[in-house]
């Protein structure tokens, strides 16, 4: 017997969570770029509970930049998808109304900057990944090399990328006396709401001077800390939403209890009661920001890596070895002894919390999902934390080990000898650089020479430059399973 597909809210099983509102009655307040798996789990379950709560018209256009698949199956499902939580306390399934519609950009270009501009949009949000933005953090401006940067400055009235589509929205919507919207960034960047700021204002400057001073007088930036633990989805998630729900949901997406978002509460055209949805608003979002990069992300890139080249495919896997286990209690611990004192946190709470959340068996996120774009990621989650625990008199030994771990990833092969794509935007020049090179030393020295990755207070350090070669030099000789092992006498 055919099951039918999602449409309506009624068409889901009693018993699942439906929208505590009915979704065609709200329109639509929200641009957000980047509808993937991550967003679906975290600013749309938000924002749906928002519109239970105070209502409002604040449901969400997804624009996707390259991808089509989920225009394809959002569009068919009026938008509707199901979110499947698993935890220690089971599995559940509810049903998310906020998004509107989805919009593959790469088919439609036009009909991105047209939701961009339509005046009813107050916020856009962004999770696009940090490789998306084709900014210079060190530099707070933009890279001219990066493909689409340097593509929508040569033709910024038809841009396809994300700085040049924000910068020719609010261009057209100043034209129009249309009020600007607000700009929320939800990736991982250092102060991301900042440094978006900069690289939009740079961008402007270049494409089109004639707004850039209105833009930084009137555009809002709020910095963010998002949080939750959302693998890409599979046929597995598929299926358990099918026998959770009773219908057909191309869309469905898998996640943790876990939920955090921490906001600058500095929206200047209005946004949705998300606190009703547990978000929390705060004047300064830079200390759990740097939590959240030290403690969860720099831990999980280092497992990732030391996993992954080890054989284990998923994270559950790697907490389930001990060795690895207490290497990403200790490198939590090193990453925490870095923060400054948060009011109200308990570091060593949220390290144990962190543990468990890892240890998850009913969540299959993938070692080599998270050790994708590592040049992205190392300046926050690995190289800032190295820099301050040296500063600060700190042993940088397990950042070190953690940064070894990625070298020996940019090799190429696992500790089987398997060969694999790095998936990181500098990967031709990372291979390029090592080309021919096989010991510690030599891998480091190149690795440590790619431009602006590293900055001197690490790259002209010895003590660092020798624990790094000699932790390197441990995963070469023995093997990352047994360098690990070795590493905390397991």
């Amino acid at each position: 017997m055919s099951i039918r597909r999602l449409t309506r809210p009624e068409d889901v099983a009693a018993g699942v969570a439906r929208p505590g509102y009915i979704p065609a009655r709200h329109g639509v307040g929200i641009v957000h770029l980047g509808v993937g798996a991550f967003h679906k789990a975290h600013q749309a379950v938000y924002t749906d509970a928002a519109i239970a709560a105070k209502g409002g018209d604040w449901r969400i256009v997804g624009i996707n930049l390259r991808s089509t698949d989920s225009a394809d199956t959002l569009n068919l499902q009026n938008g509707l998808y199901s979110l499947v939580v698993r935890g220690e306390e089971g599995v559940s399934a509810r049903l998310i109304g906020s998004l509107a519609r989805v919009i593959a950009a790469v088919r439609n270009p036009a009909a991105a900057l047209d939701a961009l501009c339509d005046p009813a949009i107050r916020i856009v949000g962004l999770t696009v990944t940090e490789k998306a933005y084709g900014l210079d953090p060190s530099a707070g401006a933009i890279d001219p090399a990066h493909s689409a940067v340097a593509a929508d400055l040569q033709t910024p009235r038809t841009p396809a990328g994300v700085l040049g589509l924000i910068v020719e929205s609010l261009r057209r919507r100043r034209g129009k006396g249309v009020d600007p919207f607000t700009v929320l960034c939800c990736d991982n960047l250092p102060q991301n709401g900042p440094l978006v700021r900069s690289g939009v204002l740079d961008f402007a400057r270049r494409a089109a001077p004639e707004v850039s001073d209105w833009i930084a007088e009137n555009v809002a930036f709020p910095a963010t800390m998002v949080d939750r633990i959302t693998p890409a989805p599979t046929e597995r998630t598929l299926d358990e939403a099918r026998r959770l729900t009773g219908v057909e949901d191309s869309a469905a997406v898998v996640t943790e209890p876990f939920s955090q978002w921490v906001i600058e509460d500095t929206f200047l055209t209005g946004r949705p009661a998300w606190e009703t949805g547990g978000a929390l608003f705060v004047a300064d979002v830079a200390p759990y920001e740097q939590m959240k990069l030290r403690m969860l992300n720099g831990a999980h890139s280092m497992l990732a890596y030391v996993g992954f080249l080890s054989g284990h495919a998923l994270v559950r896997d790697v907490m389930a070895d001990r060795a690895l286990a207490h290497l990403v209690a200790r490198h939590i611990s090193a990453a925490a002894a870095t923060l400054a004192p948060l009011e109200g946190i308990d570091f060593a709470q949220y390290g144990a919390e962190l543990g468990t959340r890892f240890r998850n068996p009913f969540i299959a996120h993938e070692t080599y999902q998270i050790a994708m774009d590592g040049t992205q990621k190392l300046p926050q989650r690995l190289l800032q934390p190295a820099e301050a625990a040296l500063r600060m008199g700190q042993d940088p030994r397990p950042f070190a080990f953690a940064l070894a771990a990625w070298m020996r990833y940019c090799c190429g092969t696992t500790d089987k000898g398997d060969s694999f794509a790095l998936r990181d935007p500098r990967e031709a020049e990372i291979r390029s650089a090592l080309d021919g090179a096989c010991q510690g030393d030599d891998i480091s020295d190149r690795l440590h020479a790619l431009p602006n990755l590293f900055v001197p207070a690490l790259s002209r350090n010895p003590h660092w430059r020798s624990e790094v070669s000699s932790a390197l030099d441990a995963m070469l000789r023995l093997g990352v399973s047994a360098a690990a092992r070795a590493e905390v006498g397991v």
